[in-house]
């Protein structure tokens, strides 16, 4: 974590939580991408997405050598998340059952 040599005058945990609600008050995809892109350098962005791309796949699980191999993503950074998944605030839990019903009312829809 960065360390600041001046006390900002906004502390770190109510900085977050604007950041969260700024997160929740956007109401679509595109909405998000435009916040991500103007948030994010695009290496940071990068991280973020090859991160997100693995979760299904350790959800299902894939060893990390094919999930290295289909997603050219890191070993380092698919260990990373693996352990966040299971050891983690249940952050990717909860997006990934969220994501996955929202595809499944989708698909539902469409037929």
């Amino acid at each position: 974590m960065k360390r600041r040599s001046i006390d900002p005058e906004m502390p770190a945990e109510s900085a977050e939580l604007s950041l969260c609600e700024a997160l929740l008050s956007l109401k679509n995809a595109d909405e998000m991408s435009a916040f991500l892109h103007d948030l994010c350098t695009p290496a940071e962005l990068e991280v973020m997405v090859d991160r997100w791309r693995v979760v299904p796949y350790l959800l299902e699980g894939v060893s990390y050598r094919e999930i290295h191999e289909r997603t050219a993503v890191s070993i380092t950074t698919i260990g990373r998340v693996a352990r966040y998944l299971n050891a983690g605030a249940g952050g990717y839990l909860a997006a990934a059952a969220r994501a996955a019903r929202r595809r499944s009312a989708s698909n539902k829809a469409k037929a």
